[in-house]
């Protein structure tokens, strides 16, 4: 998949007459209070330090992805293009300048992460999108974000699983964490999967897809690869 988004990126670069032009993108690991600020709740993977943002800056334009395996990248676009995709860090840095091109180019919107009070007000207003576009509905959500699963746990029959082992076995919300492992079960149990979007960073995107009941994306990772892939997304208050 990272494959088919590698030539859409060169076919955009080459369309906009980017590709003689000496661009240079900049990944860096944003601390917990660039990426998310000062929320109340202090459960989020972005404090707990299990992940961070790369962020990647092209022309002015900011574009994020989340991942675990993060660190420091200076180069052209031609160079991100001829990237290997052999870890997540490798990965993170082509889906952030992936996203940042994109928003340059205004094919896309939301490719920083919301801060402060916002996720709590995400969750709500995925409740309220949830209901409205597909009523009452068992729920798979895959990637434990802890703002969704607990405003999901009040009003949907719900079941996650998460790849971060201090979650894994934990109750949070009336719900157990399971692990990767269950992720097949969940889907085939559900009537609906919300799904991080960093799987498009980790390499577990392809299993989500072309499934016969409706997946939807979260977060600011996944901005450029849901508009070129076509899945629908949800991040109402990224910036």
């Amino acid at each position: 998949m990272l494959e088919v988004l590698r030539e859409d990126l060169a076919r955009i670069v080459r369309r906009n007459n980017l590709e003689s032009k000496e661009i240079v993108i900049r990944a860096i690991p944003l601390s917990p209070e660039e990426a998310i600020g000062n929320p109340e709740e202090r459960d989020y993977p972005l404090i707990k330090g299990k992940e961070r943002l790369m962020q990647a800056e092209f022309q002015g334009v900011k574009g994020q992805a989340f991942t675990d395996m993060y660190g420091n990248f200076t180069g052209t676009l031609a160079e991100v293009l001829e990237m290997e995709f052999k870890s997540n860090f490798r990965r993170a840095v082509f889906i952030s300048a992936l996203n940042a091109v994109m928003r340059y180019l205004g094919l896309v919107s939301g490719t920083v992460h919301c801060k402060d009070d916002e996720p709590p007000r995400c969750a709500q207003e995925l409740v309220k999108y949830l209901m409205e576009k597909y009523g009452s509905r068992r729920i798979a959500l895959v990637g434990f974000q802890p703002r969704m699963a607990e405003a999901l746990s009040r009003q949907f029959e719900l079941r996650v699983t998460d790849l971060d082992e201090e979650n894994i076995g934990q109750e949070k919300y009336g719900v157990r964490i399971c692990g990767p492992e269950k992720t097949h079960a969940h889907l085939e149990w559900c009537d609906l999967a919300l799904v991080t979007g960093t799987s498009i960073v980790n390499g577990t995107l392809t299993q989500f897809l072309q499934k016969s009941k409706p997946v939807i994306f979260y977060g600011v990772s996944i901005s450029g690869a849901a508009k070129l892939l076509h899945l629908e997304r949800f991040c109402p208050l990224s910036h």
